[in-house]
């Protein structure tokens, strides 16, 4: 019977500590720490998305570790985007710098805690055009006004015209220290690490789990990096420059090539252009060739195929600015390329197909037709009968001629009244 009993107790007690351990389990939270820094760019956005979404799907929170100069605005929009549809808590933790794109992403999380020596704002857009001030302006002032803070200072990041009393002056773009922040609240807390951070906001019991780009996204950040992107979009044009210059198809064609894969791979895969963008490329290249190699003259294919081109790299690029942008320095460098290469351009096999090199120069024997026009008024005698062609001798030189009308005798003075080329035409003097 006491045996019986102790093992109850045993099976009570086993049971109370996995219920307690279970317990305990489900009170730790899963905090997701992502890591904002570098240049911001499509890629990053792709990288938060999958933060957001393990969150959501393990009922965590994202903590976003922020610390980086800013980057593309388009970029920025998406990821703010992203952070305020999301289901779960979104905590920004400024450990050094928000500027530019960046003080948009973290003025979109619901917290925001800054590191002490941190900044926030800089965002003043490049280039300083009244619409685009205008547009970035309202969405940092929409932005802050939705987690309920200060949208007279956010608007003051973008714009240099809005003045706030003690502390932005008339013609310089707001930065907020980390006490600034919290004293005009912008921020939330003051934390100088994420255990410090945690605790500040009652999370007792956690996991943290440090989040990095897997080397798919790694690649689209790298790709879709600006500098990067008007590197392989310069590439690709001078591959394809080079190879005009080559016989047959060889390593530049091939290097072009795979270099606008790339660029365009790499912004089908974060999304930023979709396959229209990748077929109005291929289109606008082949009506080209077409133009080139088919069509004579420089006409419809090729003015379409020049659009198509151009459309199709600002569509990759989702701004129309930067696609510009790029594609004037690909084409720049292009342009020099073909001054530097005109000698070997003007032997290639393209360039015979296209231009008719071929000279029928004095020194190859080949002469232009004589111009007799001024042998008109002059007079001579006929050496044959002219019936109506025959030979006559003007000025001492022997020339084929043509009466003007009928028949000529032997003998008979003439005059030169016409030349058409090398065609004399005369008229017996004396007869009308």
């Amino acid at each position: 019977m006491k045996r019986r009993n102790v093992q109850i107790i045993t099976v009570v007690l086993a049971l109370g500590l996995v219920f307690a351990v279970g317990i305990g389990a489900a009170a730790t939270t899963r905090v997701y720490s992502l890591p904002i820094s570098g240049e911001i760019e499509p890629g990053l956005a792709a990288f938060v998305a999958r933060g957001i979404q393990l969150a959501e799907r393990n009922n965590g929170i994202v903590l976003l570790e922020i610390n980086t100069f800013g980057g593309r605005v388009d970029a920025a929009t998406e990821i703010k985007d992203l952070i305020l549809k999301a289901e779960v808590p979104v905590i920004a933790h400024v450990s050094e710098r928000a500027w530019s794109a960046g003080a948009l992403i973290a003025l979109a999380a619901p917290q925001i805690a800054m590191a002490p020596g941190s900044s926030i704002g800089a965002a003043e857009p490049r280039p300083m055009e009244e619409k685009t001030v205008s547009a970035l302006k309202a969405e940092f002032e929409s932005t802050a006004e939705r987690w309920g803070r200060n949208r007279q200072l956010a608007g003051a990041m973008v714009d240099a015209d809005v003045v706030v009393e003690n502390l932005a002056e008339k013609g310089k773009i707001l930065t907020l220290s980390a006490q600034d922040a919290l004293d005009w609240n912008m921020a939330d807390l003051m934390a100088g690490s994420t255990h410090e951070l945690l605790a500040k906001l009652g999370y007792e019991s956690y996991e943290i789990v440090r989040l990095t780009p897997h080397w798919a996204e790694q690649i689209a950040r790298f790709l879709t990096n600006s500098t990067v992107s008007s590197l392989l979009l310069t590439l690709g044009f001078l591959g394809l420059i080079f190879e005009i210059t080559s016989p047959g198809w060889g390593v530049p064609g091939t290097s072009g090539m795979f270099a606008l894969i790339l660029f365009f791979g790499g912004r089908y895969v974060t999304g930023l252009a979709g396959l229209e963008a990748i077929l109005l490329f291929i289109l606008g290249i082949v009506l080209l060739v077409l133009e080139v190699t088919v069509i004579p003259g420089f006409g419809l294919a090729g003015i379409l195929g020049l659009a198509s081109v151009i459309t199709s790299i600002i569509l990759a690029f989702g701004d129309v600015q930067t696609g510009l942008f790029s594609l004037s320095i690909a084409i720049s460098v292009s342009v020099v390329a073909v001054i530097l290469l005109w000698g070997r351009i003007r032997q290639s096999r393209l360039w015979q197909r296209l231009v008719l090199s071929h000279e029928e120069s004095p020194e190859a024997g080949y002469r232009a037709p004589a111009n007799f026009g001024h042998l008109v008024g002059k007079k001579g005698v006929a050496l044959t009968p002219l019936r109506p062609a025959g030979t006559a001798v003007i000025d001492g030189d022997r020339y084929d001629v043509v009466s003007e009308g009928g028949f000529v005798t032997g003998n008979s003075s003439v005059e030169v009244v016409q030349t058409e080329g090398t065609r004399v035409v005369v008229r017996e003097i004396g007869k009308e």
